[in-house]
């Protein structure tokens, strides 16, 4: 059994969405030994000093997102990616406790692939970025040298976050608008999601 973190238990005794179904995971999680804690607002499960997966839920399902999850075997292609720009990490998604008893097997598969890849220190070997600023970020990076600094200091996912937000916008206007709204952030050092 792995080592609970006593804030999850008050995480899931407020009234949720799938508040079953996460408990449910975690019981499993836990029992393949991870070690929990609570991350990003949400429990977040440990091995051999990397973070493993995370168990939470969107509007339609609860899942298990595993934060190197291109690196598992997954033949019956059981695992999706988050979003259509997720590179490494990969849902396991439980629609129901009822669900989770009939794939659990498959599940306890995936973890202990997880946790055997952060053993042996496996990573994810992610291409170079292949997204191109847009003009609008552009200009504003050579307008600020503040801003500049800010943005070469960021993580590279931390800049794929905000490459993906800024360039999704239609209009140039919009793009510029959302440049502004993150300035704060970016110079802070935080990634777009980061609180």
């Amino acid at each position: 059994m792995g080592q609970a973190d006593p804030r999850i238990e008050r995480y899931l005794a407020r009234e949720r969405p799938w508040r079953d179904e996460i408990a449910a995971l975690r019981r499993v999680v836990l029992d393949e030994g991870l070690t929990e804690t609570l991350k990003w607002r949400s429990p977040c499960y440990t091995a051999h000093g990397g973070n493993v997966c995370m168990v939470d839920a969107l509007k339609d399902t609860a899942f298990v997102s595993f934060f190197k999850g291109v690196l598992l075997e997954d033949p019956e292609g059981t695992l999706v990616p988050p979003g259509p720009n997720s590179r490494s990490a990969r849902y396991f998604k439980c629609g129901s406790v009822e669900e989770l008893v009939r794939t659990e097997p498959i599940l306890r598969g995936f973890l202990r692939q997880a946790v055997d890849n952060e053993r042996l220190g496996r990573r994810v070997d992610l291409p170079p970025d292949d997204l191109d600023l847009p003009d609008e970020l552009v200009a504003a990076l050579h307008a600020d040298p503040d801003l500049a600094a800010a943005w070469e200091s960021l993580t590279p996912g931390r800049r794929r976050g905000y490459v993906v937000a800024i360039a999704g916008a239609r209009k140039s206007e919009t793009r510029s608008a959302r440049i502004d709204k993150h300035r704060a952030a970016i110079l802070a050092g935080r990634g777009l999601h980061d609180r």
